[in-house]
């Protein structure tokens, strides 16, 4: 076994840090989701109920099943109104089933 040291590496402390902001937020409305089915299984899901104060946002979904998870995102129109996000692969429909949404922007 060899071993080796490094005498020329200068050892420092480091501290870490935490910082907190508020967010400002495009609504505070509850938001309508329903899946799109094809088979068995969501391939896209609408959101709606999205305010004009929305617009332009980048909403992303995750949809869960508890065995599989899908993604993907949209940008909510001008006006606001329904935005249907594409899955990146379907989803099998099952009774606990988690749509986690996010929205970012503009």
């Amino acid at each position: 076994m060899a071993v080796g040291a490094a005498s020329s590496v200068a050892l420092t402390t480091d501290s870490l840090g935490a910082n907190a902001m508020a967010v400002s937020r495009c609504t505070a409305a509850g938001l309508s989701v329903i899946e799109n089915l094809s088979g068995s299984n969501a391939v896209s899901v609408t959101v709606g109920n999205l305010p004009a104060g929305c617009a332009g946002a980048t909403l992303s979904l995750t949809l869960n099943n508890g065995s599989a998870s899908s993604s993907g995102s949209a940008t909510v129109p001008a006006g606001g109104g329904t935005v249907t996000v594409t899955l990146a692969a379907g989803v099998a429909v099952t009774s606990g089933e988690e749509s986690d949404l996010v929205m970012a922007g503009p």
